[in-house]
């Protein structure tokens, strides 16, 4: 190890993994200390990648020059673009990965990166000067210089695993629990929280009755996250199946209810709301016979199975008994069981924009210590903090991404003005702009600004504009070229769509509901040359132009307000046009701008509008 390092990065989940790639990439020498060199970007829930909103956002740390979608396009075993049936803003890219060769991939990706050192050892406490961290504690004894310290912990925090009346420390299973953080950042002044998770049971693959399931495949042309042109396609894929819970199950489930830590109170931690474990669902939702259950494989080589859908803290006789009369799984046999896990965390509202604490300069906090779930909303914190922290120790301007340019920015802006008590989850509904910020123009949005702090590398601006040289050169095509009534009223009426009886324009038949671009491929040869990619955006430009037109208009009005930025002193308190509660929340928060002002819980359009004139704007 070095004397001092510029960016100490503590827990190698896939929070730390992206703020140490990002950070040493941009030029800063990093530590990466991990309790467990063995576990680096472990998947310790579904081996799984992306998903509604989640996809945008990995698509987004991509195009940025992160590295999680990179990886898993390397160690992927099936691709589904979800909700095709859907709005392009709601298309989300998914992938099943190999749980294993994803973990080996990360480490290997760090390994390469010269500025990377790593240490296994425990930190326990985080050491300060007149307010500034300036190192940290480890268990082994060492006292390490960092001029930035990024605290990534998971749910190692005063971890506690349920396993029915069972219960014992540790952040995963298996893995022992971090003692100490939490007790050095509450002597600094920071509030803490409980928050709660779980996981389901995984089986013996070979122990299963697929014949008595549906298969879930993946994409016949299946895709992939990253936008750089030499990350390839899977050319094979390894199917999913789908099996249900019945009466039966839910009864025998129901016999464990009494000594569930989740029903008698031993969990005091708040779960996540979106994805309730099995015996949650069944008690939140007593009307319905059955429930899905998603068997999915853990790798491309071992027979363990993830059983998707059955999260639980029952105990392992309850599990495996209920889990035997769902169909396929009568002779199911248990690798492990499902268990919960409670962990301290830290409300995000102590943070900044760049998930630097107000508290303690040069402290960053990223991923589950912030109250999110999930891997990919870690991830892009990782990649933030460690952008930010490389930024602040190099004294150069912070790196924000706002409401209007990523799903990164709605998810940072949420926590730091919102807060959380339960665990956060990104989904679409949460972005104002989601027709702006689909997951195909990722790089579009960001690519550019990834490439000016020196993350994202040359490749990917010669990617980008090659692409966007091919969608104004297509777009001028289609909007230029004429459609003869006798050469396409045939589809016109096979599509169910009124005939046209004079030439028309291609893009305004391409506007039309019943028809897409590529039923035109054909009728006109030139279509036949265009990237089948390059294709699907531009009939997104086409059918959207006129909400595009207006989210941009919308998001520009945001902007202005951004523009209004508020001093970290300002007395909110002498301007007694305000309420009672703005004053006090707005003294509590202190936001940097009037835009982050009115996104505050318990701040009105009135208040903003007394501020904005109090500033004399």
């Amino acid at each position: 190890m070095e004397n001092r390092y510029d960016v100490i990065v503590v827990g190698a989940g896939h929070a730390g993994c992206e703020a140490a790639h990002a950070a040493a990439t941009m030029g800063s020498k990093v530590l990466l200390i991990t309790m467990n060199m063995e576990t680096i970007a472990k998947m310790s829930c579904n081996p799984a990648m992306g998903g509604v909103a989640k996809g945008q956002i990995v698509r987004e740390i991509d195009a940025l020059g992160g590295m999680s979608g990179l990886i898993t396009d390397k160690t992927m075993l099936q691709f589904r673009m979800l909700n095709r049936s859907k709005g392009a803003a709601m298309w989300s890219p998914r992938a099943q990965s190999d749980r294993m060769r994803f973990s080996e991939q990360w480490r290997l990706t760090l390994e390469a990166n010269p500025n990377i050192d790593f240490m296994q050892d425990h930190v326990h406490a985080v050491i300060t000067e007149n307010n500034i961290a300036t190192g940290v504690e480890t268990g082994l004894g060492y006292k390490i210089m960092g001029n930035a310290i990024i605290l990534t912990s998971g749910t190692f925090l005063n971890g506690i695993i349920h396993i029915g009346e069972k219960q014992f420390g540790g952040g995963r299973m298996a893995e022992s629990s971090s003692v100490g953080i939490t007790t050095s950042l509450e002597k600094l002044g920071f509030e803490s929280g409980r928050m709660k998770t779980g996981t389901p049971p995984r089986v013996d693959g070979r122990s299963l009755d697929y014949s008595k399931m549906e298969q879930q495949d993946g994409d016949e042309n299946p895709g992939k996250f990253s936008f750089l042109k030499t990350s390839t396609r899977l050319k094979s894929q390894k199917p999913c199946f789908i099996s249900y819970t019945n009466s039966n199950v839910h009864d025998i489930l129901r016999e464990g209810f009494e000594k569930s830590p989740m029903f008698n109170g031993r969990i005091q931690g708040l779960g996540p709301r979106y994805c309730p474990s099995i015996e949650d669902k069944i008690n939140r939702f007593a009307e319905r016979d059955r429930h899905q259950i998603f068997v999915e494989p853990e790798g491309w080589e071992t027979i363990e199975m993830y059983i998707n859908g059955f999260s639980t803290s029952l105990s392992e006789d309850i599990q495996l008994k209920a889990m035997k009369q769902i169909p396929g799984f009568e002779n199911a046999k248990l690798f492990r069981p499902g268990y919960a896990i409670e962990y301290d965390y830290f409300p995000p509202t102590q943070l900044k924009l760049t998930l630097e604490t107000k508290l303690v300069n040069n402290l960053f906090f990223a991923g589950q210590i912030n109250g999110t779930t999930g891997y990919e909303e870690a991830a892009c914190q990782g990649l933030m903090a460690g952008i930010n922290a490389h930024l602040k120790v190099k004294e150069l301007d912070p790196f924000i991404l706002s409401r209007s340019n990523a799903y990164i920015g709605v998810l940072i802006d949420d926590l730091i003005n919102k807060g959380t008590d339960e665990p956060y989850r990104m989904f679409t509904s949460r972005a104002e702009f989601r027709i702006l910020l689909r997951q195909d123009n990722a790089d579009e949005r960001l690519t550019e600004l990834g490439y000016q702090i020196n993350l994202a590398q040359k490749e990917r601006m010669d990617d980008l504009d090659i692409k966007r040289n091919q969608i104004k050169k297509s777009l001028n095509l289609i909007k230029n070229k004429s459609i003869e009534p006798n050469a396409i009223n045939n589809l016109l009426n096979e599509k169910e769509t009124a005939e046209i009886n004079q030439k028309v324009k291609l893009d305004k038949l391409i506007l039309r509901p019943q028809l897409t671009i590529r039923d035109f491929i054909p009728y006109v040869d030139e279509l036949k040359e265009i990237d089948s990619e390059i294709l699907e955006q531009i009939e997104i430009l086409i059918k959207y132009e006129g909400y595009l037109d207006k989210e941009n208009q919308m998001a520009e009005k945001l902007k202005k307000l951004e523009y209004y930025k508020l001093s970290p002193d300002f007395d909110y308190h002498q301007i007694k046009s305000l309420s009672i509660e703005s004053r006090e929340k707005l003294s509590k928060m202190k936001p940097e701008n009037i835009g982050q002002a009115s996104r505050i819980s318990g701040v009105s359009p009135s208040d903003i509008s007394v501020l904005i004139v109090y500033l004399g704007r």
